[in-house]
């Protein structure tokens, strides 16, 4: 439980310093929370949403993105569904489910940090979206009642929490019967290198903290979930990871071999039974 509230704390202080930087027009956000700088061919964050996306909504809401996919591209939303993303960051996954499911429908986004709220509610003004409401609140403990969303999506959030086992089980309580699950996440493939599990930094960074594949399936299945399925996205290389492994005392040379193409982005679907 210390271990849980420790990376609690330091992916909160790590986000909000996140959302100031964009408030300040500082610049882009870092991938999913990382300190290092992103740059336009970012293997993680670039190219994920599509120009007639972004140019719909307010600068800031694209700047503040820390994802990995493009959940909702992915996730068939309907008009009128009701749908809540998990750890919303600067609201653009919301504000574009909240365009999904137009004015019959209600988007939900969940986050944790003050300052990450503020400027997805300041996001919400300037898109005069009026189908959205921001909620504070941790992902372990969803401030809805059971059976009352369509949808859940994430953007690369699930893997940040210390207890997935209950963010997968809240996700399943809110879900009504029928309901899906679909989210964007990095996934690991195969075995991993305990240095690398063991490093906060790394798990900061959406590396460490991702779960294997068959791992997610079977915490998927055990939370209630049918129909689990996983589709990767994007295929990372070792290269692509070394300024991760650099920040983390790691030799890419030695854990490069060891690591290559094991991690991915991917969409991961599920299903609450009817």
């Amino acid at each position: 439980m210390e271990d849980q509230e420790s990376i609690r704390a330091q992916v909160k202080k790590r986000y909000a310093k996140e959302a100031r930087r964009v408030s300040e027009n500082a610049g882009r956000a870092t991938c999913c929370g990382s300190e290092a700088p992103v740059s336009r061919g970012d293997p993680i964050t670039s190219n994920l949403y599509a120009d007639s996306e972004k140019s719909a909504l307010p600068t800031e809401a694209v700047a503040a993105s820390l994802g990995c996919g493009n959940p909702t591209a992915l996730a068939e939303l309907k008009l009128g569904e009701t749908v809540l993303d998990l750890g919303s960051g600067g609201g653009i996954d919301v504000l574009l489910s909240a365009r999904r499911v137009g004015p019959t429908g209600k988007a939900y986004g969940l986050d944790m940090t003050d300052e990450m709220l503020a400027l997805a509610r300041e996001n919400q003004r300037k898109a005069g979206a009026h189908n959205v409401e921001f909620l504070k609140g941790e992902m372990e403990n969803i401030p809805l009642p059971d059976d009352s969303v369509d949808v859940i999506i994430s953007n690369c959030v699930i893997n940040l929490s210390g207890d997935k086992d209950r963010v997968l089980a809240e996700a399943f309580r809110v879900l009504r019967p029928g309901g899906r699950f679909a989210v964007s996440d990095v996934v690991v493939r195969g075995e991993v290198p305990r240095e690398i599990r063991r490093s906060v930094e790394l798990w900061i960074g959406c590396v460490a903290g991702a779960l294997e594949e068959s791992e997610y399936r079977a915490k998927l299945s055990r939370a209630g979930f049918e129909a689990v399925e996983v589709e990767p996205t994007r295929v990372y290389r070792a290269e692509d990871a070394k300024e991760f492994f650099a920040r983390a005392n790691l030799d890419i040379e030695k854990v490069g071999p060891v690591v290559e193409g094991k991690f991915m982005s991917a969409f991961i679907r599920a299903r609450k039974p009817r």
